[in-house]
C-alpha cells in the first residue's frame, strides 16, 4: 500500500456512550453539555440516552465543550 494513501473510517452514527468516549468526557458530562447548550425543554432531555449522534454533532459538541471549559476557567480566574 502506498504510504501517501490514508485510510480512515468514520462511523455514520454514534451512541450516547460512543459520543462521550469520542469527546473524551463522561456520559454525565455529555448530558450536561447537551442540557446547557442544545436542549430546549425537559422533553428534549428525555431522548438523549436513545439519540444517535452523527460526526457533525460530535464536532459541534466538541466546539461547545471547548467554549464551556474556557468560560469556566475564565470565571475561576476572576
Amino acid at each position: 500500500m502506498n504510504q501517501a494513501t490514508l485510510v480512515t473510517r468514520t462511523k455514520s452514527q454514534y451512541s450516547e456512550l460512543e459520543a462521550a468516549q469520542e469527546l473524551g468526557v463522561s456520559v454525565e458530562q455529555l448530558r450536561i453539555l447537551i442540557r446547557s447548550h442544545i436542549a430546549q425543554s425537559d422533553e428534549d432531555l428525555n431522548h438523549v440516552s436513545t439519540a444517535s449522534f452523527h460526526p457533525s454533532d460530535l464536532l459541534v459538541l466538541k466546539i461547545l465543550s471547548g467554549l464551556s471549559a474556557r468560560s469556566t476557567a475564565q470565571g475561576s480566574a476572576e
